[in-house]
């Protein structure tokens, strides 16, 4: 088959949805062009004419119709145990998505296994979902969705870059930066970390942070722990720490493992902050009544799902808008900090 035959070829495979993705625009927008309404930018609108003139796209009367089959139904797909964060996150969301007159279809399931978000992604978008959030615990779900061809805008609640996709998050890395700057500036010099899943992008940030903040400040990061979010593996690093090696402060990943640690250094006689600093990351509602009163940092997982859904919908309208930048979690100094003991 000659040149001229493999382009006919791919013409005639090309879709609405290939024109989007060309485009960089949602299907909606596609077909708001082809049946020429209002609320399409310029630029916008050229992008879109380029793309089918360079696709040779020949829109169908059920694409022209698309826009005008909204579901204003949202798919959200979650993963792993409902701990305090990833649960407030998606109750804001959902109701943010109510202020804006959208319907939340939900998909829930502890493991991010592929055929198991293959399957969830599939049922939402036979519910004819405008788009889907993932807010996942773990990388290997978003590797997992990517390979889709979803047809929607895909909204991914993580840390980190994720080059070509539209992520909204807190800014993990910086907020581990200030909880271990925190630690330096009352004097500790041997700081360790508690970490959380290895496949967590949350934990990744947070350790990248904490040795980034060593590092600038001419200390040593000693090989971190590894817990599951839950106080029982804080209990379990708490209770397996040597003395050998002197250290006067922990960097722990989030609030419940900090519980852990608490518990555990008391059964061993070692006092907080006496003895040892420590500092959470979350900003639980218990926090503030361990004993000791947890030092912490606190997300603002309202404002998270807000933002999760004003991303969406400035994705659904093709507003070109910046990201919205990641925020940056708060110190909240309470007495499970000191200065180290002399």
């Amino acid at each position: 088959m000659g040149t001229a035959g493999k382009d006919d070829e791919r013409a005639r495979a090309a879709n609405i949805f290939d024109v989007a993705r060309l485009a960089g625009v949602s299907h909606q927008t596609v077909s708001r062009v082809l049946n020429d309404l209002p609320n399409v930018r310029p630029a916008t609108r050229q992008r879109v004419e380029q793309a089918i003139k360079q696709l040779r796209y020949r829109p169908s009367p059920a694409a022209r119709a698309l826009v005008t089959r909204r579901s204003r139904t949202i798919g959200l797909i979650t993963t792993g145990s409902p701990d305090y964060g990833p649960s407030s996150t998606v109750l804001h969301f959902n109701e943010a998505a109510r202020d804006a007159r959208y319907a939340v279809s939900m998909a829930s399931m502890l493991d991010s296994d592929p055929p198991s978000l293959r399957s969830a992604a599939e049922l939402l978008l036979r519910q004819n979902v405008e788009a889907i959030v993932l807010a996942s615990a773990h990388r290997g779900a978003f590797e997992a969705i990517t390979t889709m061809e979803l047809g929607v805008p895909l909204i991914v609640v993580e840390a980190g870059d994720r080059p070509g996709v539209r992520t909204v998050a807190i800014d993990q890395y910086r907020g581990a930066r200030r909880a271990v700057r925190h630690l330096v500036e009352l004097g500790h010099t041997s700081i360790l970390h508690l970490a959380g899943p290895a496949d967590s992008a949350d934990a990744n940030e947070r350790e990248r942070g904490w040795r980034d903040e060593l590092a600038d400040n001419g200390l040593v990061a000693r090989e971190p722990g590894t817990g599951d979010w839950s106080p029982g593996s804080g209990y379990r690093f708490g209770r397996a720490l040597g003395t050998s090696v002197p250290f006067t402060a922990i960097f722990v990943a989030n609030d419940q493992m900090a519980l852990g640690v608490i518990h555990a250094l008391g059964q061993r006689g070692i006092d907080v902050p006496g003895d040892v600093s420590l500092v959470g990351f979350d900003d639980i509602p218990e926090a503030e009544h361990f004993a000791p009163p947890l030092t912490t940092m606190r997300q603002d997982f309202d404002g998270l799902g807000r933002d999760v859904m004003a991303t969406l919908l400035s994705v659904l309208s093709d507003d070109d808008a910046a990201p919205l930048p990641p925020a940056v979690p708060e110190l909240v100094v309470r007495e499970s900090t000191a200065h180290p003991p002399s």
